[in-house]
């Protein structure tokens, strides 16, 4: 597995030489008349000869192009890489996401190179930002299983990436510096997210991932609070307790809290960690399983954005509730019509044992709702009707309008697709339950919504109004089983880490403006 935190990012002006790297990258795109070389180091006399040579190397400047070719000797790097942008207009910038597809494809590809310097335009300390994110997030692979017997594995000797530098007009920016080590961060975060989710289940279970963020964020000020299953009977986590009761590897909640000396914000994220999802008694077919290691995304992505938010000293409380549990066929497991008293007493009649992620996070999201926080967001690969409705790239999100609106701000800030969703008032009489207070399923149809609304029945109030709450449904995103594109790979996404970070920091900058 790659490390982010072992490459280390350097930004410098034109000059190619100063750099050092083995590797030059350059970006090319399509224009209405071709190919075309983008801005970039090399020499007028250099660049109108590569330009000229385009379309008979076969480059077409569409995304996700990368070609390798020999260096040129001006530039000091053994190779040369062309990496496309797709359309192209005529003195218009590049979007920061498109910078970060670019580089990430180009930082994917280079597999075995120790050192890079990338050229694509970027000119503002936000575009060299993304540059260094698409190569962080690019250059990751998962190699951790593979054996020496199968030849898969990398030779001892193989390099890896440790030194990127980007060509930017910014390199003098005194902004720059705290970008590079905000990109840092999201590499980190959603490398370790795409690193915990690949994890097979034979490795990755509630004990092992709980033992997991107590290592990750160590060094951080981030305090870790593990309830083992003793813990969770005695407090009445009822929901986490009956999806891990058919296994032979007992749930965990572990609470992650950030709180620094000033600040006035409090925020709780809620993540959903069902590290083997077989469907209980319910029991999924099996094509449906061989993916199910994915089902506790959403715990890895809480994980990751509370500790970069620590990383970077964000004046924001929050609070982390990973609700782990496997949920297995056993004849101790849950059976459909049980019915199971959920954190806070709120009782539940289960009448599938696959609809399981919405009763661990019910128990979260009731004690997260006792300490008052200002809003709460959870995140889960909750239902198989988000793919149904929005595809396997686009999230997506619900609750209360304001929550919901400045999550997808964010998401689009930084290139995550999320898209809004209703929550049908209509929904809600299907989930009754003529045994308890609530089932866990109701209206099969638009059943992303429905699950949804049925978490919002465990978010709590404060004065007599709901605590501002958004649902983010992640369940196709969080896991690419097509081809790698982009500074995406096959496998294990991270998405949603830079989601959450982005809302929180829009969430501090509104309060800082409001108290100026």
């Amino acid at each position: 597995m790659s490390n982010t935190s072992d490459i280390h990012l350097t930004a410098v002006s034109r000059d190619i030489k100063k750099s050092a790297c083995e590797v030059l990258v350059i970006g090319t795109g399509q224009s209405p008349d071709g190919p075309v070389l983008l801005d970039n180091p090399l020499t007028a006399k250099s660049a109108r000869a590569l330009t000229d040579s385009l379309p008979s190397l076969g480059i077409t400047g569409a995304a996700d192009e990368v070609r390798r070719f020999p260096g040129l000797p001006e530039t000091g790097a053994d190779v040369l890489v062309l990496a496309g942008t797709g359309r192209t207009a005529v003195g218009s910038p590049l979007t920061e996401e498109r910078l970060r597809r670019a580089a990430g494809a180009a930082a994917r590809q280079l597999g075995g190179v120790e050192s890079i310097a990338v050229a694509l335009p970027a000119a503002t300390v936000e575009q060299a930002a993304a540059v260094a994110e698409g190569v962080l997030l690019g250059s990751y692979s998962y190699t951790e299983h593979y054996s020496s017997v199968g030849g898969k594995a990398p030779r001892p000797s193989a390099k890896t990436l440790s030194r990127v530098a980007i060509l930017t007009a910014a390199a003098q920016d005194r902004g720059l510096k705290a970008a590079l080590e905000r990109a840092q961060a999201i590499g980190r975060g959603v490398n370790a997210t795409r690193t915990l989710v690949n994890q097979p289940p034979s490795h990755l279970y509630p004990e092992s991932f709980a033992q997991f963020a107590r290592d990750y964020v160590k060094g951080l000020p981030v305090k870790v609070n593990v309830l083992d299953e003793k813990k969770l009977e005695k407090d009445g986590y009822g929901g986490i307790l009956g999806v891990g009761k058919g296994s032979s590897r007992p749930p965990r909640l572990v609470k992650l809290e950030y709180s620094p000396a000033r600040s006035k914000i409090n925020l709780a994220l809620v993540g959903k960690g069902i590290t083997f999802d077989s469907g209980g008694l319910s029991l999924k077919p099996g094509a449906g399983m061989q993916t199910m290691k994915l089902d506790m995304a959403g715990a890895a992505v809480v994980l990751a954005a509370v500790a970069a938010i620590a990383q970077l000293g964000l004046p924001v409380s929050v609070s982390g509730w990973l609700c782990l549990a496997e949920n297995m066929p056993s004849g101790t497991a849950q059976r459909p019509s049980d019915v199971l008293t959920t954190f806070g007493g709120r009782t539940v009649e289960v009448l599938n044992t696959d609809a399981e992620g919405r009763l661990v996070m019910a128990d979260a999201l009731a004690a997260a709702s006792a300490e008052y926080p200002d809003a709460i967001i959870d995140v889960a690969t909750l239902t198989g009707a988000q793919m149904v409705a929005l595809g396997k790239r686009v999230s997506g999100v619900m609750g209360d309008d304001g929550v919901r609106d400045a999550v997808k701000a964010a998401a689009d800030r930084v290139g995550e697709q999320f898209w809004p969703m209703p929550l049908p008032e209509e929904l809600r009489p299907s989930l009754d339950s003529t045994v308890a207070d609530i089932a866990n399923i109701g209206e099969k149809f638009g059943g992303m919504m429905t699950a949804a609304v049925f978490l919002r029945e465990f978010v709590g109030e404060v004065d007599g109004e709901k605590i501002p709450w958004a649902h983010l449904d992640i369940a196709g995103p969080a896991f690419n089983e097509g081809s790698a594109y982009g500074y995406t790979p096959k496998g294990a996404t991270g998405v949603g880490v830079r989601t959450l970070l982005a809302y929180v920091e829009d969430v501090v900058e509104r309060a800082e403006k409001q108290s100026a």
